[in-house]
């Protein structure tokens, strides 16, 4: 029996090999998180997985711990007797449909880009000694947000209010966790391998958010253009893509962007005001409300050159006041890519998906130089005659984002 091997979503350092004297398969593998871990026998080199497979004990099945060297014994004598291939190929996948517990989830990316797994942990409270720049670069920190039912959209007497806030009730059915920061430069080297970002000064740039990146190098293709199908008619995303790099390393298949439901109810912990700190505008240019939450125009953000410390333009992720679910800069900094099409609201809705088409998609909660109005927890797209701006393919020095995982 001659043997090669191949991951799956989730696992790395798959290798099989025939014990000795034996009709049994030992199949090691690498785990990086908590996940029902499956195994697919191919007898004609990956052409299809249909040799049968059912005598197997081991790390198989669900509640598989993360880990290195995770292993299966496969009785070849009882499935697939007096049988012979010298093409045989084992897959081994993981799927991360359980509900994980812990109020927050942390992926480890300090192995880079050439690692072959980044291990994912839970937490059930901040580290004593709170975030700490490590969960700004090397890792990333994601908080559980529950499911539950609030208004979104703007009241029609609400200062800086524009028309496509219309307001109806969303009902989100699903827990699911979302960054605590915005998705940091670092980060993004960590998983893509390369730097990417306006404010490139080196001294500072570790802990800014990450920006001039499409919706395109996020989750479709990173050469900048679109996948089909795409969202929302499916949730696929390109293997190069940072989701895509960031879902088979991890194991988790529902990493994406959040929808721009998902977004607002996130930014809001539960507020009916303009922000999430619960006040209310006073002006819709300069406002002090605005100032203590996010970076914006009047507080350092009027300043957008290329090599400024992080007193202007961006500021360094988690530097303001952050919403009562402990989540930073969800005003202002940068505008934050959602899954959306950009449309018109549907009304009372469940988990809505958003448009089935469009031109542009949706970014929320303003950026380092808008005023003050444009970072409302309503505001929708900035008005801008532009047509490339937002277009899905667009690199927008105002334009960053931030992780959603959606659990069962």
């Amino acid at each position: 029996m001659v043997i090669d091997s191949e991951a799956g979503s989730g696992v790395a350092n798959v290798n099989a090999r025939q014990v000795e004297g034996t009709k049994y398969v030992e199949i090691t593998y690498d785990l990086g998180t908590t996940a029902t871990v499956t195994l697919a026998v191919s007898s004609n080199a990956g052409a299809s997985f249909t040799v049968p497979a059912s005598s197997l004990t081991g790390h198989i099945g669900a509640n598989v711990a993360p880990g290195k060297k995770r292993r299966i014994s496969w009785n070849a004598g009882m499935d697939w007797n007096v049988q012979y291939s010298d093409q045989m190929r084992f897959k081994v996948t993981a799927d991360d449909a359980i509900a994980p517990t812990g109020t927050y989830m942390v992926v480890d990316l300090s192995g880079g880009s050439s690692a072959s797994s980044y291990p994912v942990s839970y937490l059930n409270a901040v580290p004593g000694g709170g975030w700490t720049d490590e969960y700004m670069t090397t890792k990333l920190v994601m908080r559980r947000i529950p499911a539950g039912t609030f208004t979104m959209g703007s009241p029609t007497n609400e200062l800086g209010r524009s028309s496509n806030e219309v307001q109806h009730q969303v009902t989100l059915t699903k827990d699911f966790y979302i960054g605590v920061f915005e998705v940091t430069q670092k980060q993004w080297e960590r998983v893509m391998g390369t730097w990417y970002g306006r404010f490139n000064n080196a001294t500072y740039r570790e802990t800014r958010p990450v920006e001039q990146v499409s919706y395109y190098n996020i989750r479709e293709n990173p050469a900048n253009s679109a996948i089909s199908p795409n969202w929302p008619t499916s949730s696929q995303v390109h293997a190069d893509s940072f989701m895509g790099k960031l879902r088979a390393k991890t194991g988790i298949s529902t990493f994406d962007l959040p929808t721009e439901a998902q977004w607002e109810y996130a930014c809001r912990a539960g507020t009916t005001n303009a922000l999430n700190s619960d006040d209310d505008l006073t002006s819709v240019s300069n406002d002090a409300s605005v100032a203590a939450v996010g970076r914006y125009y009047y507080n350092g953000g009027s300043n957008g050159t290329s090599n400024v410390d992080t007193n202007y333009g961006t500021a360094k992720v988690g530097s303001y006041v952050p919403n009562a679910w402990g989540l930073y800069d969800m005003h202002g900094n940068v505008k934050e890519w959602c899954l959306d099409w950009a449309w018109t609201y549907d009304g009372t809705e469940n988990d809505p998906p958003g448009s089935s088409w469009g031109w542009r998609r949706m970014a929320r909660g303003g950026h380092w130089g808008n005023r003050a109005a444009n970072c409302r927890s309503a505001n929708r797209n900035d008005p801008n005659p532009d047509p490339r701006y937002d277009a899905p393919d667009y690199h927008n020095p105002h334009n960053g984002f931030r992780l959603v995982r959606t659990l069962p």
